[in-house]
């Protein structure tokens, strides 16, 4: 999420990822498979925009809604929705801008990304869902974990950051992640209704990216929502003292570290990564 990146991405300068051994996973990001046939999807229209939304399964229980990360889309998630599905039922989507989902022309931020989730959950008439988020989608967590906790039942919070500093410099010259940046480059000129917009998107996102948040630690100490914390054990982006000084300042929150993957755990052990959603609902 760094300057360096966003370069990397706008010139589609990718780094072909290093061949690892079955101990070094985290060197690579294998190719999710393809999503499995939804209950429902389309696209709704909430805060000026057109937002794909899909729908998986059709547990009685709390929803699950699945938020991505930075310059991905809804599909990343499908190991984890064909898993999850079987007993719950998965809401995933594109966030603004992101995939198939459209921009107004706003300027991205956080607080804006979350109130276009709570618009659709309201247009899918859905009150409260244990949220799972990575990297910008944990962020968007911790904004509805502060503005809209009642919407969340609990938060599995991977790899966010809520300052600046719990940033790991060393990610703007990192080849896994130029590899993952690449990997984005060719999903947006596939699924987006602006495939020649890549570079623009990418300028746009890292105002985002580079918004301040010097308050960020102190702002979640009012958090309520049960949280985990997660955090990968070779993580390119985030440091791990940030993502330990969040759990301690969520009241009741717990820190999850997931042996052997980087920042990309879903891509790289997806068994595992499904197994620590479904350990921690099971512990609420």
């Amino acid at each position: 999420m760094l300057k360096a990146l966003a370069i990397a991405a706008v010139t589609a300068v990718v780094s072909t990822a290093q061949f690892a051994t079955a101990e070094e996973v985290w060197k690579s990001i294998p190719t999710p498979p393809a999503m499995p046939d939804a209950a429902e999807s389309g696209t709704a229209s909430v805060n000026g925009i057109n937002m794909y939304y899909a729908s998986y399964g059709d547990g009685d229980g709390t929803p699950i809604l699945m938020i991505h990360g930075g310059l991905a889309h809804a599909d990343i998630w499908a190991s984890q929705v064909a898993d999850l599905a079987q007993d719950h039922r998965v809401i995933v989507a594109d966030t603004r801008g992101h995939g198939r989902t459209t921009n107004n022309g706003s300027a991205y931020s956080i607080s804006l990304l979350a109130q276009d989730y709570l618009a659709l959950l309201d247009t899918l008439d859905v009150d409260r869902v244990h949220l799972v988020g990575w990297s910008d989608g944990a962020n968007i967590g911790y904004e509805i974990s502060k503005t809209a906790p009642s919407r969340l039942a609990s938060h599995f919070a991977h790899a966010g950051n809520v300052t600046l500093a719990g940033v790991d410099p060393s990610v703007e010259t990192n080849e896994v992640f130029g590899g993952y940046v690449g990997m984005m480059a060719g999903d947006y000129a596939k699924m987006s209704p602006t495939p020649d917009g890549f570079e623009g998107f990418v300028a746009d996102v890292s105002e985002m990216w580079f918004a301040d948040k010097a308050d960020g630690l102190q702002a979640i100490e009012a958090i309520t929502v049960p949280t985990l914390v997660v955090h990968s054990e070779h993580d390119e982006a985030i440091l791990h003292d940030h993502s330990a000084a969040v759990a301690d300042n969520i009241p009741g929150a717990k820190l999850l570290v997931l042996d052997g993957t980087s920042h990309f755990s879903m891509f790289q052990k997806p068994d595992m990564y499904s197994a620590a959603i479904r350990t921690w609902l099971a512990s609420l």
